[in-house]
């Protein structure tokens, strides 16, 4: 590490805005490792990644995210799979990532973790999972990708204008159950191919994401693998009961739910749009991989 500046994105709709006084007190947290704090301007997602990568470019000693798993995505992509640190402080509605890895969830506790971990040189080495589409694009991910029902629903809920805020996530599960049906995919696990009819599909390097569903209650950030969850065929009423099970992981139980582990994954079916980290990855079929170590994490 070397004593260059720390580069910290913060997104101030994070967390429904709740969080925009914190930043003032963030940047003097991150103070104690000794360091000049710059913050990153950016408008857009596209716009903060490229801050990122231009901050790392620059010489930054480490990245700070300000903001949820949605700020997360976008800064990890400067980061991963390289030597350069990286710390979270929590601010988003979920805070998924930040929870399956042990980051104080007070945004300024977490903040003094990261300048403490900076001055003593000590840095934790986590999982990341890499995507590639049919076009070998690839991005990184650190929670869970879906592929199936919730990323209908994502896509469905970028796409509306109307209503505003949560309620719209709500009116799209609504929408998207009433014209529910079962998809063929094609799961690749290590070589290993699964014929699947259903509508529940979803990768994880981390246990949940929306907020605290427990998709993939059993996954770990550290062991090198990815938790592949999916469901035979539900129906609406059985998408519905199942829904409130995700929050305490129960829903693993049912007979019609498997999962299994693998560091290369394939999901492949026509007609779903992957999401990682509630950010919009691309089309199936898509290559997941695990990649172990690949992000020095801040704590």
């Amino acid at each position: 590490m070397t004593s260059a500046f720390i580069a910290v994105l913060a997104n101030p709709s994070a967390g429904r805005g709740r969080h925009r006084g914190l930043l003032p007190g963030v940047v003097d947290a991150l103070g104690v490792a000794g360091r000049p704090v710059r913050i990153l301007d950016a408008g857009t997602g596209v716009e903060a990644e490229l801050a990122c990568q231009r901050a790392v470019a620059d010489g930054a000693s480490a990245v700070v995210a300000v903001g949820g798993d949605g700020t997360v995505h976008r800064a990890l992509q400067s980061v991963a799979g390289t030597e350069v640190p990286f710390g979270v402080v929590p601010a988003g509605t979920g805070n998924d990532f930040a929870s399956a890895v042990g980051v104080p969830m007070a945004g300024l506790e977490a903040a003094e973790a990261i300048g403490l971990a900076l001055r003593e040189e000590r840095a934790h080495r986590i999982d990341l999972a890499r995507t590639r589409d049919a076009q070998g694009e690839q991005r990184w991910f650190c929670a869970v990708l879906a592929a199936g029902f919730d990323a209908l629903v994502n896509e469905r809920a970028n796409r509306m204008r109307r209503p505003r805020g949560p309620r719209r996530y709500d009116l799209a599960i609504v929408l998207e159950l009433a014209q529910l049906r079962v998809r063929d995919y094609v799961i690749t696990l290590d070589g290993v191919e699964h014929r699947v009819r259903g509508e529940i599909v979803a990768v994880g390097n981390c246990a949940s994401y929306g907020g605290g569903m427990r998709i993939a209650p059993d996954a770990d950030p550290t062991d090198g693998l990815l938790d592949v969850i999916f469901a035979s065929r539900l129906g609406r009423l059985g998408v519905a009961q199942l829904k409130p099970r995700l929050r305490h992981g129960t829903h693993i139980s049912d007979p019609r739910v498997t999962v299994l582990r693998a560091r290369e994954v394939r999901l492949a079916t026509a007609g779903i749009i992957g999401y990682a980290d509630g950010e919009r990855i691309g089309a199936l079929p898509l290559d997941i991989t695990c990649v172990p170590g690949a992000l020095r994490l801040l704590r």
